[in-house]
């Protein structure tokens, strides 16, 4: 695969949804990739990418901003309340808030430096004991909280059980933020993000359909 192939996937998928082109973030999940490949697609035109680990971010991308302009990152894997304030200061969305406690350190620190990033609320659609996320039962509190704290939420995140039809969870996650009135759904990667369009995905993360196969760390 390819940026390419991928961007021609995501304007068809979107097409078939009746949906306006460019009405779905690409979102390239840059994560555990060597610097040649991240900037191999960089030079191809792209400029949100989603890192995991903000250890991983912050040895990366100081470096890409400085040679290429309009670069924007979004942290989707799960953030330790100590890495809080590098997350801040370095990305543009964070997708894994998923505890009163995070949303509490989230919002101390959005006072102290005076901005925060967009913020999506992770849901364990399929409450797996071994996932991060709030349960599905428990959303709605969460939602509730990060606002009275005045915490810019723009919507939901869920990452579907590996071995389940997605559907069911992207429907899910698609009900809870039309409950609470979030308009912003991420959800879907490489093996089902045209799944997720269908549904009312606004941002997709793609990883391995993107950069190729990941290489595993050291």
């Amino acid at each position: 695969m390819s940026l390419q192939s991928i961007t021609e996937r995501l304007h068809a998928a979107e097409a078939r949804a009746g949906r306006a082109p460019g009405s779905v973030t690409l979102i390239a999940v840059s994560k555990v990739q060597p610097p040649e490949r991240v900037e191999a697609v960089l030079a191809a035109g792209q400029r949100i990418f989603g890192e995991n680990r903000v250890q991983e971010a912050q040895g990366r991308w100081p470096d890409f901003q400085a040679r290429y302009e309009g670069i924007s990152l979004h942290l989707i894997g799960p953030l330790q309340s100590n890495k809080a304030r590098a997350a801040m200061g370095m990305v543009d969305a964070i997708h894994s808030v998923d505890r009163v406690k995070l949303a509490e350190t989230l919002a101390r620190l959005a006072d102290e430096i005076g901005r925060c990033p967009e913020l999506f609320l992770q849901v364990n659609t399929g409450e797996e004991p071994q996932k991060a996320g709030v349960l599905p039962g428990e959303a709605d509190a969460l939602v509730a909280r990060c606002r009275a704290l005045s915490l810019p939420v723009a919507g939901l995140m869920c990452i579907p059980p590996a071995d389940e039809d997605p559907a069911p969870h992207f429907r899910l996650l698609g009900e809870i933020a039309a409950r609470n009135g979030l308009s912003g759904l991420s959800m879907g990667m490489s093996e089902d993000f045209e799944t997720a369009v269908a549904l009312g995905a606004t941002h997709v993360r793609v990883g391995s359909a993107i950069f190729g196969t990941r290489v595993a760390p050291v």
